[in-house]
């Protein structure tokens, strides 16, 4: 350990060492240098109250490697987590035992949104609603009402036979808007603020990137920070925060939130005699606008600006109705405000939901629509007035809508809100840098000077895997390519027996690719055909298999061992190009005099190919091929970044090196 580094630094060294009390506490636990060397240089971070940009590549042993120094320092911490699942493995598996294991006495929380909570009074309006009176809906509810009764902290995941994507699940729980507060007859064993309670008392809090965003903007849905005075913030896949804090700093509004507004506001005349005359036909109007805004957009491409919807036929007009359905709503709902607090909160939500899309609207010129003449409180940090570009676009689903306004640039408001906490920063991830560098990162976080460190990845990449470029693959966009790359890639997937991850750049390579290969020797699994949890454990458990998954499937799957033994990227992963927010953030850059390809498309291209290659080695003992089917990372001058930015696999262009390497040791 170098001198230059501080008691805390040298501290948490000799607690990763092989000698060390974690040694004896962990089963297969092992020194490892490039571990050390992070959690000093995380430990002189928070001793110095400064930022580090870190990348740590898969095996160095990253979690722990923040974790050592944040206990032994003391300081109060927020650990911010890309996944829910993360969330549970830190708080249930890693911090028990390191606490253990460290002989060191602290208070942690685990905090989750609250969509992830039971709210008790949604759950008896539920209970009301006929629609879950019978069939497998009552089901389910009887059976969150059976663990609502002994559950301790009301998170749902608790429930495992629930499916993620039940209906229930939004008509239990709570969101900022239709929370009752206080007023609501279950405060007192409200599980939000019983997890709000704990995690302010705690001296390290473990939570999800949207509500570090949310404690860092104030944007207190009604309860206060997380955890008051907090002298340092660990962000663990950190990659992913400049385009998560893009649409928290940016609103929406969908067409389940309008029609489940006039559902609630239907639901509350139960208990006001007199009041369902007021309140039916308005919010039955809302969901018939709703629904009749959705068909005028039917002939739309699935996403695009909102300026592009505007100008269809009859779709500028079927969205003044629904302008006027919901001010119809508001003027219903405001004389039964002081009623119940039910009926408040369903007019705040019917005023933000009006204010919301004449915004939407208004960037589009469409300032003769009718003003709300209503004042929009509790907006995010893009209603301040620092708002410096937005992009109002849409997202269709076969039956809804998503109406989106999103920041261009969120690196100030970040910037604003780090500085302000005056805590220590750490942003850490396997995939922080391109080429080397971080500028790129930190250009998106709103960094400016920090201390940066980089951590290959120890595994014994020419021992342990390949990269296998095929050979007289026609370029990406040929009508024929996704052929071609299963005709490149069958004979790898015949020396490997299966066991294989194909990663499309879209679903419909990925559906031309299921049918090129039906009829083959493996079993053959495909993102969309069930939930993703079970489809990875059904992977998992054939031994042999072949998945197929697109973009979102480069993160979060984590397969180790022999079922796992090849990863297949199609193309280079360049954004879509029909991504509207996208495309403005480049053509923002291009005014600015950046070059759009250099600042943007290619270090977020390179940076989620790295993902979608750490899928392949996960352990020591694993092996694997990858293979890059794109014949660009040959041909043209910016492959040499993509490949310069993997970790050092020895390439080949040549399949009997593929057939060596499986038919190797």
């Amino acid at each position: 350990m170098s001198p230059s580094h501080g008691r805390l630094a040298r501290e948490a060294s000799a607690a990763l060492g092989a000698g060390s009390a974690l040694a004896g506490a962990f089963p297969g636990f092992a020194q490892r240098p490039a571990q050390q060397r992070l959690a000093a240089e995380i430990a002189d971070t928070v001793e110095a109250l400064d930022v580090l940009l870190a990348e740590a590549g898969t095996g160095t042993g990253k979690t722990f490697a923040y974790l050592v120094p944040i206990l032994l320092s003391g300081a109060r911490t927020i650990v911010s987590t890309g996944t829910r699942a993360l969330q549970d493995q830190l708080f249930l598996r890693d911090l028990p035992r390191l606490l253990g294991a460290l002989g060191v006495e602290r208070k942690v929380a685990l905090l989750k949104g609250r969509a992830n909570y039971l709210c008790h009074y949604r759950m008896e309006l539920a209970r009301q609603e006929p629609r879950f009176q019978q069939g497998p809906l009552a089901v389910q509810l009887q059976q969150i009402v059976d663990w609502s009764r002994q559950t301790r902290s009301g998170d749902l995941a608790e429930l495992d036979g629930l499916p993620e994507d039940s209906p229930l699940l939004p008509q239990v729980t709570s969101t900022a808007e239709n929370c009752l507060g206080t007023a609501c007859p279950f405060w007192s064993e409200c599980f939000v603020v019983r997890a709000r309670q704990r995690a302010q008392a705690a001296d390290l809090v473990v939570v999800n990137h949207h509500l570090l965003l949310a404690d860092l903007a104030l944007k207190e849905e009604g309860f206060g920070e997380i955890l008051p005075g907090a002298e340092a913030y660990v962000v663990d896949e950190a990659h992913q925060l400049p385009e998560l804090a893009a649409q928290f700093f940016g609103e929406s509004l969908s067409l389940r939130a309008l029609t489940e507004l006039g559902a609630d506001a239907i639901a509350e005349c139960r208990n006001l005699p007199g009041a369902l005359a007021a309140v039916q036909g308005p919010s039955r109007a809302l969901e018939m606008a709703a629904r009749a805004a959705r068909a005028a957009m039917d002939a739309l491409p699935s996403r695009g600006t909102a300026s592009r919807a505007l100008a269809a036929v009859d779709v500028e007009p079927a969205f003044a109705t629904l302008v006027a359905a919901l001010q119809d709503l508001v003027r219903a709902l405001e004389p039964l405000r002081e009623a119940a607090a039910g009926f408040d909160t369903c007019h705040l939500r019917a005023t933000l939901s009006l204010a919301r899309l004449q915004r939407w609207l208004d960037e589009t010129g469409s300032g003769s629509l009718p003003d709300a003449g209503f004042e929009d409180k509790g907006e995010s940090w893009s209603e301040s007035g620092s708002d410096p570009v937005s992009v109002h676009w849409y997202e269709l689903t076969p039956r809804g809508f998503r109406l989106q306004r999103t920041p261009l640039d969120v690196s100030e408001p970040l910037r604003a809100h780090r500085e302000r906490s005056g805590a220590a920063w750490v942003f850490t991830s396997a995939t922080l840098a391109v080429a080397g560098g971080f500028r790129h990162a930190a250009r998106r976080l709103g960094i400016t000077q920090a201390r940066e460190t980089i951590e290959p990845s120890p595994f014994d990449w020419p021992r342990q895997a390949l990269c296998y470029l095929p050979p007289g693959l026609p370029e990406p966009a040929s009508r024929d390519y996704t052929r071609r790359v299963i005709d490149a890639v069958l004979p790898v997937l015949e020396a490997s027996g299966g066991r294989a991850f194909l990663l499309f750049a879209s679903h419909r390579a990925l559906r031309e690719a299921e049918n090129c290969l039906r009829g083959v020797p493996w079993p053959l699994f495909v993102q969309g055909s069930e939930p993703r949890h079970a489809l990875l454990q059904r992977f998992r458990a054939s031994g042999n298999g072949v998945l197929l998954g697109t973009a979102s499937f480069r993160e979060g799957v984590d397969v180790a061992g022999d079922a796992l033994s090849v990863v297949v990227i199609d193309k280079l992963p360049f954004a879509a190009p029909d991504d509207p927010v996208f495309e403005a953030r480049l053509d923002a850059i291009r005014r600015a005099g950046g070059n759009p390809f250099r600042d943007e498309q290619l270090p977020q291209a390179v940076i989620a190919l790295k993902q979608g290659a750490g899928r392949l080695i996960r352990t020591e003992t694993d092996r694997g091929v990858l293979v890059l089917c794109d014949p660009r990372l040959r041909s043209k001058s910016y492959g040499r970044t993509f490949l310069d930015s993997l970790p050092p696999l020895p390439a080949t262009c040549e399949i009997k090196d593929v057939d060596g390497f499986f038919a190797g040791p």
